[in-house]
């Protein structure tokens, strides 16, 4: 794993990187999205706008819920961290774009902003003196500092080391098929013919018992033999057969799922930093 390759320095200073460019993409992405959905409301919604609607309630209420109703005007920036997080993590599933979350400055820079989001209403709602009244404890000091870094780290760490995994996998995977190709192959066609039999019966026999687990060994296996069949009369050379599949299984948790987890992690504690700095008006007067 590399770090993001970068376009355009000045005088030391990294101007464009990949990361910027990959963020760029979805802020681009996420405004024409913003917009198509957002244009031509209906009093009787189509099916686009009637999904559009649940998610925006959703996260109106997940502010409401988690910050109280007082704080329902922070929706917006909340949607635009969760949209902009998960989208980020997904689109170095293009193969061209990196992550923008596996860049630990995207991420840190968010933390900050949530960071000085608290001190700034902490400073709105309680006071300049009340706020520095509260660095007399060395405690706070750090808690401040620990806050920020904790959050960028914890994005960062999970969908980097999850880049790094399937990286790892990759290698391993094409070794794997050079060596079980190659295996196959030596033993000469009658063995490679014998190979897809098996598969095919193993196949059959999970069709007939109705065993989904059969049903896979056995295209596994059929596909397997039919590689080291091309491989053996020159079609194609060294067919990285263990990559097709099982990388795109493990790429829905890596991928998908941790990065749509870590988006509304992230969210959630904004949500919780900024709700205990902002509360509601009753105890603002106490």
């Amino acid at each position: 794993m590399n770090g993001p390759k970068i376009y355009l320095q000045i005088n030391g200073m990294n101007i464009i990187t990949q990361t910027t460019v990959s963020s760029f993409v979805v802020m681009v992405l996420l405004c024409v999205a913003g917009y198509f959905l957002g244009r031509n409301l209906k009093k009787r919604p189509g099916r686009m706008q009637v999904i559009t609607e649940k998610g925006v309630t959703m996260i109106y209420n997940l502010v409401e819920e988690t910050m109280g109703k007082h704080n329902s005007y922070w929706m917006p920036y909340i949607a635009t961290l969760f949209l902009s997080s998960i989208c980020g993590s997904l689109i170095g599933m293009t193969g061209i774009l990196k992550s923008t979350t596996s860049d630990i400055s995207t991420t840190l820079t968010w933390a900050l902003m949530t960071s000085f989001l608290v001190w700034g209403c902490t400073i709105k709602y309680s006071g300049l003196k009340s706020f520095l009244k509260g660095y007399i404890n060395p405690m706070n000091i750090i808690s401040d500092i620990a806050q920020p870094v904790s959050m960028a780290f914890r994005h960062f760490g999970n969908i980097m080391g999850g880049g790094v995994l399937m990286s790892l996998l990759y290698s391993a995977l094409a070794a794997g098929s050079t060596a079980i190709l190659g295996l196959i192959k030596s033993y000469g066609a009658l063995e490679i013919a014998a190979v897809g039999v098996i598969g095919i019966v193993v196949m059959v026999f999970g069709f007939g018992k109705r065993k989904l687990w059969m049903k896979i060994l056995g295209g596994a296996v059929i596909a397997l033999a039919v590689s080291a069949a091309l491989e053996y009369f020159g079609v194609f050379a060294k067919v990285p057969i263990l990559q097709v599949g099982l990388p795109g299984i493990l790429s829905l948790y890596f991928d998908v799922f941790s990065g749509g987890v870590q988006a509304l992690v992230f969210s959630l504690l904004t949500m919780v930093y900024v709700g205990m700095a902002c509360p509601p008006r009753e105890e603002k007067s106490k």
